[in-house]
């Protein structure tokens, strides 16, 4: 893959991953950690982990743009391949896959599905992990 599509695929979806890298500082201000795996770079602890824990479902991680939050690094270490499923789905959905993603998440709820489970994006995560 050429400099200007890696490029494309770096710029694509920066506002979310400009909102991953505040939520990654305000981790390392409060005592968490960062390190850099692949395309992307990693928080977890701190802030970030109590962030997690007041999301439903209490996820280990979350993935915004090229950044993954997570509540610790064993966390990262065992839901890396489903995140970096989500990387790829923002590369193609750039600033369009969070409100998708929503989107298909409550039009799921509203059906009596699950919203998490039942989510084509999900769907491909776990199939591809």
């Amino acid at each position: 893959m050429g400099m200007p599509v890696q490029f494309a695929k770096f710029l694509w979806p920066l506002p979310w991953t400009l909102l991953g890298l505040v939520a990654g500082l305000a981790g390392l201000l409060t005592g968490g950690r960062a390190r850099r795996r692949g395309p992307v770079i990693e928080f977890y602890g701190g802030a970030v982990a109590r962030l997690l824990a007041r999301i439903p479902n209490r996820p280990m991680a979350m993935t915004l743009g090229h950044v993954i939050v997570g509540t610790s690094a064993a966390a990262l270490d065992t839901v890396r391949r489903h995140e970096l499923v989500h990387v790829r789905q923002y590369e193609r959905w750039g600033p369009a896959f969070v409100p998708v993603y929503l989107f298909y998440s409550v039009r799921l709820w509203l059906a009596g599905k699950n919203a998490y489970r039942d989510n084509p994006f999900e769907i491909e995560a776990y199939r591809e992990s």
